[in-house]
């Protein structure tokens, strides 16, 4: 029944521990509990008290053949199963394969002298084991101190494990967090250079917006230029008109005079008349024609107003003008500032990334130093060592390897995180000159449309050059211009204000990184001090326990020759007493009368 249970838990993943306590297990439970320990991945803790198996040598060796291949028990419990030292024997190579056990109780037992030794010379090899009981073994006491100082031994080094891991854990903890602070901080840099971008954009335009307003009042005043073009065109056709009546006047005047000369024998009383009434009538004539001539002499000074009017328009045409040049070069040299402050913090950032590895590298140097002097001396006194115990060596070479395998670990996990960090930075800097080219194509886009404007204001100063009239309403507009011109540059002046701003607050977001790293530097040699108080301590305690194991070696070799003293002692005693019973038998009367016999 036992067999048939435990094949059926070798394929079971759910049971976690298991209890047969007291169930009489033979042979061939032995071997079944022995495929179970290989094959089944799940069992944490198997409790086997008072089932006798130590008695059972063949199934007792397949049960620790299945134990020194097994993974993943914790706990053994083989109280009260006559475990002898061949048995125990078995148990200290399946605990040289083991690499999971943490608690093994074989209290009650026959396991004697040579079964402790054997279980205390695997435990150099063995050290995950934390619990071995051995009480009621008759175990000498020297072996069982022995013991309970490896199983010490074990502890601190699974505890200095563990803190070296927590803290492991935690600085690649505050690395992560570190290159979370610096994601954060260049997106908040790109979210400024976006709105940096988005408001130029927004001033480009606006700007658009007001060339667009000016060019319609360009057109509505080149409309109005043009019905003033007619109305001079009328007036013009009006004089001509004036000028044909005065024509017919004088033609009228010389038929007059022909008639007059005429008739001048038949009519002259008539002539004398008509004389006075065409004198009346010229003088009406030359009153028009000295009226039509003022209206004439106020047309051209209205005209020669009109164009001074005019070029003072020009000359006020000519200085907007020269504003406007005047407010490109200044926005020019704002873009070119913006770039080279752009330039300048790159600048600062790649300076800092470059401090940043050098600090690193120099604490990668430093720590493989550390390392390498830890080494050296370590190596130093394995020599020292070597001619103590061969099995001292064995454990010390471990612990070498342990020692070499970890800095290899660590030295590839440092090698990883670089190789992240420079692949990171590659392409932040590759993101940011991506940026840089965007910024340079709008600001040759802003360029070019600052030439377009340019070339729209020369269509419109070629424009303005045919305005003569309005005068007084272009006036107020050009002023409204200035003002919204001015409206401009204080909006300008606010925005590089606000610039200014940002940029200082960066600034102090770029100092406070800096003393946010130095108090990770700060942390950093902190740990490094702890980590050499530790290994300091982890030697002295190595020194000192390597001063008991001697101490108990030499204890133990006094013990083996007070041993071979009793018994050499007591086998004179032994040889001493036979010789007198021998002596007394043949001395007493029962021995002369059996002699007699």
């Amino acid at each position: 029944g036992v067999k048939l249970l435990l094949h059926g838990l070798c394929s079971n993943t759910t049971v976690k521990s298991l209890d047969l306590k007291g169930n009489n297990l033979r042979t061939m439970g032995a071997e079944a509990l022995g495929k179970l320990l290989r094959q089944n991945k799940s069992i944490r803790s198997l409790i086997l008290e008072w089932n006798s198996l130590g008695m059972w040598e063949e199934g007792f060796s397949f049960f620790c053949q299945g134990l020194g291949a097994n993974k993943f028990l914790q706990r053994l419990d083989l109280r009260n199963n006559q475990i002898n030292h061949q048995g125990a024997g078995e148990l200290a190579v399946a605990l040289k394969q083991n690499v999971s056990l943490q608690e093994l109780d074989l209290r009650w037992n026959n396991i004697g002298l040579l079964g402790g030794r054997a279980l205390l010379n695997c435990l150099h090899s063995n050290k995950t084991l934390k619990r071995l009981e051995l009480a009621g073994n008759n175990v000498p006491s020297d072996i069982l101190k022995a013991v309970e100082q490896a199983m010490d031994h074990n502890q601190d080094r699974q505890t200095i494990l563990r803190e070296t891991q927590n803290r492991a854990h935690i600085l690649s903890k505050e690395v992560l967090s570190l290159k979370d602070e610096k994601t954060k901080q260049f997106l908040d840099l790109m979210d400024t250079i976006d709105k940096q971008r988005e408001e130029i954009a927004r001033s480009g335009r606006m700007s658009a917006a007001r060339v667009s307003q000016l060019q319609e009042a360009l057109d509505e005043q080149h409309s109005i230029m043009n019905s003033l073009k007619a109305k001079l065109q009328m007036t013009e056709a009006a004089l001509a008109l004036s000028e044909q009546k005065v024509h017919d006047l004088g033609d009228l005047l010389n038929a007059a005079k022909q008639e007059q000369t005429s008739m001048a024998e038949c009519h002259f009383m008539e002539l004398q008349q008509q004389k006075q009434e065409g004198v009346d009538r010229e003088g009406k004539l030359l009153r028009d024609l000295s009226a039509a001539s003022e209206k004439n002499l106020l047309l051209r000074n209205q005209v020669d107003e009109l164009e001074k009017k005019y070029k003072v328009q020009q000359d006020q045409l000519f200085q907007l003008k020269q504003d406007l040049t005047n407010t490109t070069a200044e926005l020019k040299l704002r873009a070119i500032q913006a770039e080279e402050r752009l330039e300048t913090e790159k600048r600062r950032f790649k300076q800092s990334l470059e401090d940043m590895e050098s600090l690193r590298v120099k604490e990668v140097d430093r720590m493989t130093q550390h390392i390498g002097a830890s080494e050296r001396s370590m190596q130093d006194r394995i020599q020292r060592l070597e001619a103590i115990r061969i099995a001292l060596e064995e454990e010390l070479s471990q612990v070498k390897a342990a020692a070499l395998t970890a800095r290899g670990q660590a030295e590839e996990e440092l090698i990883k995180v670089r190789n992240q960090a420079r692949l990171e930075e590659q392409q932040r800097l590759e993101h940011l000159e991506e940026k840089l080219r965007l910024m340079t194509e709008s600001r040759d886009e802003a360029q070019n449309c600052c030439l377009k404007q340019k070339q729209m204001v020369a269509e419109a100063q070629a424009k303005a050059n045919q305005l003569t009239l309005h005068a007084d309403g272009l006036r107020r507009q050009l002023e409204e211009l200035q003002q919204d011109l001015n409206s401009k540059e204080e909006e300008k002046v606010t925005e590089v204000n606000k610039v200014k701003v940002e940029l200082q607050e960066q600034i102090g977001h770029l100092q406070a990184e800096r003393t946010a790293q130095e108090g990770l530097r700060e942390k950093i040699a902190a740990l490094e001090r702890q980590l050499k108080a530790l290994s300091s301590n982890h030697r002295e305690a190595l020194l000192d326990k390597e001063g008991e194991i001697s101490m108990l070696l030499e204890k133990l070799r006094m013990r083996e020759a007070d041993i071979s003293r009793m018994r050499e002692e007591e086998a004179q005693r032994a040889s001493f007493l036979q010789n007198a019973i021998m002596a007394y038998v043949q001395g007493s009367p029962l021995g002369t009368h059996s002699s007699r016999k």
